[in-house]
């Protein structure tokens, strides 16, 4: 979280219990979350409540990246292992 915005221990707790929060919310109404995702943007926003300028936008626009491309990628990865498990047992 530190490459994302400074972090001071008050801040660290406040976004490790905005995303407890998040957490149980969605467990209570049955939502599948990625905890990870949850954890960096409860780090995010601690930053962002400090204003835009206590972001690194470039290291937050690589994460961004990185959750849009895993989506596809991980589909993909999931369709080639049913058909390789498909020929193979099938």
């Amino acid at each position: 979280g530190n490459k994302i915005t400074e972090l001071t221990p008050t801040r660290g707790y406040c976004a490790t219990i905005a995303a407890s929060f998040v957490v149980v919310l969605a467990s209570g109404l049955g939502l599948p979350v990625s905890t990870t995702h949850i954890a960096v943007g409860a780090v995010m926003g601690v930053g962002l409540a400090r204003g835009i300028g206590a972001l690194d936008l470039r290291v937050i626009g690589g994460i961004i990246l990185s959750w849009f491309i895993t989506v596809p990628v991980g589909a993909i990865l999931a369709a080639l292992i049913f058909y390789v498990m498909r020929a193979v047992f099938g």
